[in-house]
């Protein structure tokens, strides 16, 4: 019990390393060749970094979805969003207060409590069905195409001396290749340690896995903080939000419907009532405090307590 308990975290943390390399890689070539086609710092934190970012979310809600772990599937994205709006986006604001564009919090953080709302109806019944994802899919298009228009229409592109090398290509490749890699080593991982334990895997997957799923976004959040660019690591989490919800939600439920325990709707109440704090606060002063992040932060912690006492 104890050996094969010992095993399967090995397994997990295996998992979560590779995709944190994979990740980075990935992302690093990403926004070097948005830059180079003068992409806007906010547009790249809310498309190309938190798209990459969320590759391990996207290759593992799959992965869990294609092997019958629905729970696992629907958890890591709601885990992973509480992640990022918790112990993400408060942790960084921790660290440093944030300055946010206006836009950033009338338009994506609106979009984020929406997209929230949407997937709460679509709970209810506690099923996702493929024509339900394909309609998540179909608005990330909508979202997608609104956003390049907005970049054209007035936001300039961003000075960066990194420009896109050939060798960024393979890196590009190499990182996605991981990242689908990792995933599969992290859900096999996941899922036996819930056995192990005696815990469901909607609680696994809302914590563990979520957590080690977002390691990017901290990271990349953390990073671009520490820069003083506020809009890359704010935008990287709202984006990331918005993607894990509409495309790697949608995704997963329409190459094979999903079926969840009843922990799944309370779950994503919670991610809900999270989502809607967080744009308060970001439209309260237009920036994250110290405080604001220690409140966020909070949210997450308790919400991984009732996850846990509630097996």
């Amino acid at each position: 019990m104890v050996t094969a308990l010992v095993d399967d975290v090995l397994l997990v943390a295996v998992g979560v390393a590779g995709l944190w390399v994979g990740a980075d890689q990935f992302v690093a070539g990403a926004s070097r060749l948005a830059r180079r086609l003068g992409v806007s710092g906010l547009v790249i934190g809310l498309t190309v970094v938190s798209f990459g970012t969320s590759a391990p979310e996207f290759a593992v809600t799959v992965d869990a979805a294609l092997t019958g772990q629905a729970d696992i599937s629907v958890g890591n994205v709601v885990g992973s969003n509480v992640v990022n709006l918790g112990f993400v986006l408060g942790g960084t604001a921790l660290v440093r207060r944030l300055p946010v564009d206006a836009d950033l919090v009338r338009r994506d953080g609106a979009l984020m409590v929406g997209t929230v709302l949407v997937l709460l109806v679509m709970l209810r019944d506690l099923t996702v069905s493929r024509v339900e994802g394909a309609l998540l899919v179909l608005a990330l298009g909508g979202y997608l195409v609104h956003l390049a228009r907005a970049d054209g229409e007035g936001l300039g592109p961003e000075s960066d001396p990194e420009q896109f090398r050939p060798s960024d290509a393979p890196r590009l490749l190499g990182g996605l290749a991981v990242v689908v890699v990792s995933a599969h080593v992290l859900v096999t991982g996941a899922a036996s340690v819930a056995a192990d334990l005696g815990i469901s895997e909607w609680a696994i997957g809302t914590t563990v896995v979520a957590l080690g799923t977002s390691t990017p976004e901290l990271v990349t959040s953390l990073a671009a903080a520490y820069r003083g660019r506020a809009n890359l690591a704010a935008g990287n989490v709202v984006g990331s939000c918005i993607f894990n919800a509409l495309g790697v939600l949608g995704v997963a439920s329409v190459l094979d419907p999903l079926s969840v325990a009843p922990a799944a709707f309370t779950g994503t109440l919670w991610l809900l009532g999270v989502s809607v704090v967080t744009t308060v606060l970001l439209w309260s002063g237009r920036a994250l405090s110290r405080p604001e992040g220690a409140v966020l932060v909070a949210l997450n912690a308790l919400d991984w307590v009732v996850a846990f006492l509630g097996r």
